[in-house]
Formats: structure tokens, C-alpha cells, sequence
């Protein structure tokens, strides 16, 4: 299995490839299906990963530990020039 870097790196080629617009329909699909199988596996990776993260925070016997959410991290995106600009959930796009 590709580490969670590695397939988010193809997610971002794939996009960028959907994204110019220059392919048949046939090839659209194909990367688009492409595209939806990296997004389900990092998803999967993101949650197994979060899911650790909540086991290491649970209340211990003691108590001395306690469970806590994880903060929500702005989504990144490229622009047409190529720069990565961030956006809040909140903030219209």
C-alpha cells in the first residue's frame, strides 16, 4: 500500500490533469474513478490515523488523560497560477 504523501500526491497530479481540460471523455472518466480511489484511501488512512490518535487520548484508569478532538485544518487549494491558497469551511469559494 502507497504511504498517505504518496497517494495524496497522485490525487493532486490527477486533478491538475483533469483540470486542463484536453482529455476525451473516455480519459476524464478513467482519471476521474482514479481520482475517487485515492480520495476513499486517504480518507480511510486519515480516519485509522485519527482513530490512534483518540485511543492514545483516552482517559487512562487514573484519569490523568483525557480525550480531546483534533482541530479542523484549513483546506489547501491551487490557483490558477499554481499557488496554494487556503480557505476556511466558513468562507465562501
Amino acid at each position: 500500500m502507497a504511504s498517505f504523501e504518496e497517494q495524496m500526491a497522485e490525487l493532486e497530479k490527477v486533478v491538475e490533469r483533469l483540470e486542463q481540460g484536453d482529455l476525451t471523455l473516455e480519459e476524464n472518466v478513467s482519471l476521474f474513478e482514479r481520482g475517487m480511489q485515492l480520495s476513499s484511501a486517504c480518507k480511510e488512512q486519515l480516519a485509522k490515523a485519527e482513530s490512534r490518535v483518540q485511543v492514545l487520548l483516552e482517559p487512562e484508569r487514573a484519569g490523568s488523560v483525557r480525550m480531546a478532538d483534533l482541530p479542523e485544518l484549513p483546506v489547501a487549494e491551487t490557483n490558477q497560477e499554481g499557488a496554494q491558497e487556503t480557505f476556511d469551511e466558513d468562507e465562501d469559494r
